[in-house]
């Protein structure tokens, strides 16, 4: 295992200077992630003729992504998703959040400065087998409208297995809700090789939660089967989008944990026929958001050598709790009390087939 760090700028009114990390591993896969957000820059893996390509879409420079972009590699937090209005009560105290979301007047990802617009601290931690990068910092309490002092870690490592690790480590002084998750957009053709509507996907779910018109869960929760959000077996993304009503994929799948491994259950596998690259997702987390990228063309974003990312250019896989999780009791529980850890990980494993 090999890690370059790199000065790479500095954020006004923040004092902690700006690195960008990069880990290649033996096999020569490159993960590249800086502290300014916890964002993944860029992920190069090999083909099926061992050439290697960036599969995430990705600035090469920080003055790109501080000017903005929806979320290209980055922590999503302190709720990761949306919350109703952006209001949540705990022991009889509301808290009102901010509504940034346009479209939908609602809260969504921490709202217009989360986690994703903080210079993290951080630690390096390499072993045998992997690089691990732990970046922390602390929420005081009543940041972006959250109650409680929150200290929060996320680990993002690469090990010699092609692994790339997504962990959250956070305990707090008071009750809160918390929701974390990576919002990096994967193209395993490339960042810049078009539509990845000819990826085939399966996602170990059943089941997802509807939303209405305003993006928030109704509180049902409904099987995909026979519709063409059903992606039980692999299939071809462009083809299930045929089945659609909507203009494309931004739905929470609630993840059935039947197929594990050690800690984790299976959420995903994607694949790309074109150049064999092979990603699987695993995860200790509940349920997985599949976001198609389709909104993308709504602004122009141009990334890595000026390339323009279209819509269907990059798709999430989100391993994260239900969106509105604080206003559906009967969803599984968002909520940190004291003397609790929040524990979360997810593994991206990347392979040739």
């Amino acid at each position: 295992m090999k890690l370059t760090t790199t000065p790479w700028g500095e954020v006004e009114g923040q004092n902690t200077p700006v690195q960008l990390f990069t880990l290649e591993n033996q096999s020569g896969m490159k993960l590249s992630v800086t502290n300014y957000g916890c964002i993944v820059t860029s992920i190069e893996t090999p083909d099926r003729n061992c050439e290697l390509a960036d599969v995430v879409l990705g600035y090469e420079s920080l003055e790109k992504y501080l000017v903005g972009h929806p979320f290209f590699g980055a922590i999503a937090g302190r709720y990761a998703n949306r919350i109703k209005d952006g209001k949540y009560s705990l022991d009889g105290i509301n808290y009102q959040l901010e509504t940034n979301e346009p479209p939908t007047t609602q809260h969504l990802h921490g709202g217009t400065k989360g986690f994703d617009k903080y210079v993290w601290n951080y630690s390096v931690e390499e072993t045998e087998t992997g690089i691990f990068i732990h970046f922390n910092r602390v929420s005081p309490d009543g940041e972006s409208g959250y109650g409680g002092t929150l200290n929060v870690v996320h680990t993002i490592g690469l090990d010699e297995s092609n692994q790339v690790h997504y962990n959250f480590k956070a305990t707090t002084d008071k009750p809160t809700v918390l929701n974390l998750c990576n919002h990096s957009y994967y193209n395993l053709g490339g960042h810049d090789s078009g539509s990845v509507e000819g990826h085939e996907l399966k996602l170990f779910a059943d089941f997802y939660t509807p939303v209405a018109e305003n993006m928030i869960p109704t509180g049902e929760i409904l099987s995909v089967n026979g519709t063409g959000l059903d992606f039980t077996a692999s299939s071809v993304i462009g083809e299930n989008k045929q089945k659609l009503e909507e203009d494309g994929f931004d739905h929470n799948y609630i993840l059935h944990h039947r197929d594990v491994e050690d800690d984790y259950g299976y959420a995903a596998e994607l694949y790309d026929p074109k150049t064999g690259r092979f990603m699987t997702v695993l995860t200790t987390q509940p349920a997985v958001q599949f976001y198609s990228g389709f909104k993308l063309s709504n602004k122009p974003w141009f990334g890595r050598n000026g390339f323009k990312y279209e819509s269907w250019g990059g798709m999430c896989l989100e391993t994260q709790h239900f969106p509105d999780s604080p206003n559906q009791s009967h969803f599984p529980s968002v909520r940190l009390n004291p003397g609790e850890v929040f524990e979360e990980k997810t593994i991206h494993r990347f392979g040739v087939k």
